[in-house]
């Protein structure tokens, strides 16, 4: 009966496994809900602002904060609304990391739709949550709920043991 279980069980959670990863998987992204309504704080070597497009282009060393997330990166275009009230999202991209509580998540490029709450990584992405490791082609941010949806080529280890 035991090494009916141990063939079995492991069987069955590859399964799960596989149907869960081939739809996309999500996760718990950020020690704490993030709030999208904070003020963002912008640093970085170089500004470019284009009055008439309404956007804005950081380049160097470009790190930004909103309560307990960081996103760094090469290059970020921040786009303002028509009304210059707020801000309507951010294209970052080159190097970028995003970092909230204990979890990172790298990617080629971060779309964050402000007034959304949502962050949208795509390219080679790879999330680091503790010993836990996954990568994907997308992850999907949603920074109002706290979770985080992988998906295309999603691959992760898990971990049977201690």
């Amino acid at each position: 009966m035991k090494i009916t279980r141990f063939i079995v069980l492991p069987l069955v959670l590859l399964t799960l496994a596989t149907a869960t990863f081939a739809q996309g998987t999500q996760i718990a992204f950020g020690a704490v809900k993030q709030d999208p309504d904070l003020p963002v704080e912008v640093t970085a070597e170089n500004l470019s602002v284009d009055q008439e497009t309404g956007q804005a282009v950081f380049t160097g060393n470009v790190v930004v904060g909103q309560g307990v997330m960081r996103l760094s990166s090469d290059r970020l275009l921040v786009v303002y609304p028509e009304d210059t009230k707020g801000i309507e999202r951010m294209e970052a991209t080159g190097s970028v990391t995003l970092v909230s509580g204990p979890d990172a998540a790298e990617a080629e490029r971060a779309d964050y739709n402000v007034r959304d709450g949502v962050i949208v990584m795509t390219g080679n992405v790879l999330l680091s949550q503790g010993p836990q490791v996954l990568t994907a082609d997308r992850m999907t941010v949603d920074l109002d709920s706290g979770t985080a949806k992988m998906s295309g080529s999603v691959k992760t280890i898990l971990q049977t043991g201690d």
